[in-house]
């Protein structure tokens, strides 16, 4: 398991050239408390999952959970390391009675019944602190599972259900999470714990309530697709049933135990391999294994090399977040078991937020000497991939992680062939191959009309599917679109330089005197 280091948990202002601090975030007093110089990632396939659970225990038996679920037994090659068959597909709005159980719709399935007739706004998904991509393994202690855990001990994992004490690991656990996120003590329990309180007292993973065997990790398979998370939606509905019936049902109320993975888990990944590799297991299957081998060999970064603090101190990379104020931290984030600094609502993205910005100024690069440095362009890359990692790792649907990328060519003579795309080059060679479908846009700007020809000669080197996702361009408008900036913002800046200065979030927090 690898051991992450926390580092600033908000953006630092950013300092323009005449010395006086753009102050966007208004958190900016957390952001000389724990640095690390160390960046680890901000996901890992080696990484366990953290649980919580959706209670209905002292609520109305009838209350709307306050989630759709996505159906994940549709018999495709996407869901194979899926530990479940249904995870959080939306988080309803507060004053949303819709009905609870639900599909997804953009990630496959079919309307399922409803496992709800709730007549009340109560969320309690959001009180309990579920978010999207969070998969449901068990049902008041049942497994529902697709294969075993693949953990070696329920009591190490970190429980993070908001109300609820944290984990506390054991004490000659080196594992480095500040308190998971699920609660105000700095005391917890284990998972196994947790779960046998919540479905009847102090009991084990596998054992019995009122005479009924309970086993938590219990795998169910069926003949055709559909039927096992039909199977979880009739145990959903049975035991609100009962319990709405009789408060005094064997069952008790309602308790979803739910596991959640991070961003690059192949929980989460695995379909975006699959979709890069058309859909052919066998090469997705051997993209992944390099992928995670060079994970393995990438990480750790040491942010105080010289030449790339000289980097981090130009600003000619930086991140735009337009998502919320402070999301974009650039500091990295590197606490993965952070549960309240990234507390994104999919609302926002569903009022057509775009996906947040990494910012590459070439004439400053230029003046670096970066197409004529083999190490400052390593460095690109580097200082790409914390900023690209941070900000998947704050995504609002770890199934979709999103970034987009900027490559600002004011200032550059295209023509003068001040245009060398061999930085460009090193950053695909590294992000095609390890991130798959994460890119949004790769915006270039401005691209004279006359020139755009020549520019995408010079990418030749990139794949069909990827150049889709390029707008070479010379028109704001554009951009703006693009990349869901506001246009009008952008004139009151007097340009694209003083939007920059009001929005971009420079490395200053990776910054070690």
């Amino acid at each position: 398991m690898s051991t992450s280091s926390p580092v600033p948990s908000s953006i630092p202002p950013r300092h323009n050239d005449d010395g006086e601090d753009n102050r966007n975030d208004k958190n900016d007093h957390i952001n000389n408390r724990n640095r690390s110089p160390i960046f680890e990632g901000t996901s890992s396939n080696d990484d366990p999952p953290r649980t919580l659970i959706i209670s209905l225990a002292g609520c109305d038996p009838n209350a709307s959970l306050g989630i759709r679920l996505a159906n994940h037994d549709n018999g495709l090659t996407n869901e194979m390391f899926l530990p479940g068959y249904a995870s959080v597909g939306r988080i309803l709005p507060d004053d949303d009675d819709d009905d609870d159980v639900d599909v997804d719709a953009a990630h496959g399935g079919t309307t399922a019944t409803t496992a709800s007739t709730s007549t009340t706004s109560t969320s309690l998904a959001r009180r309990c602190g579920a978010r999207v991509g969070d998969i449901i393994v068990a049902v008041n202690g049942l497994g529902y599972r697709r294969f075993p855990p693949d953990y070696d001990d329920a009591t190490k994992l970190v429980d993070v259900t908001l109300g609820r004490d944290p984990i506390a690991p054991d004490d000659d656990d080196d594992h480095d999470d500040e308190g998971g996120g699920g609660g105000e003590d700095d005391g917890g329990r284990s998972t196994e714990e947790s779960h046998a309180k919540d479905v009847g007292g102090d009991r084990g993973v596998r054992d019995e309530i009122d005479g009924r065997e309970v086993d938590w990790a219990r795998v169910i398979s069926s003949a055709r697709p559909g039927e096992s998370y039909d199977k979880l939606l009739l145990g959903i509905r049975n035991i609100k049933t009962a319990y709405s019936t009789s408060s005094s049902s064997s069952s008790g109320p309602l308790v979803l135990s739910l596991e959640r993975y991070e961003w690059d888990s192949r929980v989460h990944s695995w379909s975006r391999f699959l979709s890069a590799r058309g859909g052919n297991v066998p090469h997705a299957m051997s993209a992944i294994q390099r992928h995670e081998r060079w994970r393995a060999e990438f990480f750790p970064i040491d942010l105080t090399s010289p030449s790339l603090q000289r980097l981090f101190r130009s600003g000619a990379v930086g991140v735009i977040d337009r998502r919320v104020v402070g999301a974009g931290d650039e500091g990295g984030n590197n606490d993965r078991h952070d549960d309240h600094d990234h507390d994104h609502d999919d609302e926002e993205e569903e009022d057509g937020v775009k996906a947040p910005v990494v910012y590459i100024d070439f004439r400053t690069l230029q003046k670096l000497g970066a197409d004529q440095s083999d190490t400052l362009s390593d460095d690109v890359v580097r200082a790409f991939v914390v900023y690209t990692e941070t900000l998947l790792s704050k995504s609002p649907d770890p199934r979709s992680p999103k970034s987009s990328q900027f490559v600002d060519l004011t200032g550059v003579s295209i023509r003068g062939g001040g245009f060398r795309p061999g930085t460009i080059r090193k950053l695909y060679e590294t992000f095609e191959p390890n991130y798959p479908e994460t890119l949004e846009r790769m915006v270039i700007y401005p691209v004279p009309k006359l020139l755009v020809k020549a520019v995408n000669a010079m990418l030749s080197f990139i794949n069909e599917h990827t150049r889709e996702k390029f707008v070479i361009t010379d028109d704001l408008d554009v951009v703006c679109k693009e990349l869901g900036w506001n246009i009008n913002e952008i004139e009151e800046c007097g340009g694209v330089n003083g939007y920059m200065n009001r929005h971009m979030h420079r490395g200053s927090s990776f910054v070690f005197d």
